[in-house]
């Protein structure tokens, strides 16, 4: 029931944007849906794993704005400035993605392991979504070799292993610049300046300072 579970999903963000989780009831989260209690026992399987599908929901949609980031029309420096911008926006907008993505949860969040729990859920998307969560560290990982994996093209940086592994190195470090920034706001210029500033300065700058083979550029005639 894919419409249902959205809109299970939607309500129980809804209600822990009013009061902690704990506080949550499932019998609240099911009339606010139009749904019957049994329906939302039946699709998640319990509190957790209403938990659980709402916070996996959050973190694709959290990688689904990198990747809007990383392919917008723009140079690389600008795509990895919008993709830090999203970060600390997403962050600072979603206490369930800020808590995912830096591991600072707070006592009005669910209080769940990262680890995979038996599915007690209906179908295939709970199932997923009682599998592993990422931690902070893969998300990072997932953000940067993303990252990598648009800037460089699909035949790979023009300098090789080396090129390939500062690329990688300067997205590293503008994801970790950007979740610094979750918890210290900048000042003037805000992170995509910090981003363009920092970038200026890695030794992969030359792989940052034309436009990227995968956007759409034409060769000159």
């Amino acid at each position: 029931m894919p419409a249902a579970r959205e809109s299970l999903l939607d309500s129980a963000y809804a209600a822990l944007a009013r009061r902690p989780w704990p506080a949550v009831r499932m019998v609240d989260v099911a009339a606010a849906a139009g749904v019957s209690r049994q329906t939302l026992y039946n699709e998640f399987g319990g509190k957790e794993g209403l938990a659980r599908a709402l916070l996996r929901r959050e973190a694709d949609a959290y990688l689904a704005g990198v990747e809007r980031a990383l392919t917008a029309p723009a140079d690389p420096p600008g795509r990895l400035a919008a993709t830090a911008e999203w970060i600390t926006m997403a962050a600072g907008e979603n206490a369930l993605v800020r808590g995912l993505i830096t591991g600072c949860w707070s006592d009005r969040l669910p209080a769940l392991g990262r680890t995979a729990v038996p599915s007690a859920g209906a179908g295939p998307a709970q199932r997923r979504a009682d599998g592993p969560l990422p931690s902070p560290a893969d998300f990072v990982a997932l953000v940067r070799d993303r990252a990598v994996a648009v800037l460089a093209g699909p035949d790979g940086p023009d300098g090789g292993a080396a090129e390939a592994a500062e690329l990688a190195r300067s997205c590293e470090l503008v994801v970790r610049l950007a979740l610094s920034c979750v918890s210290a706001p900048p000042g003037a210029g805000g992170v995509a300046g910090l981003v363009r500033g920092v970038l200026q300065r890695q030794p992969a700058r030359a792989e940052f300072s034309v436009p990227s083979r995968t956007a759409g550029a034409r060769s000159p005639r």
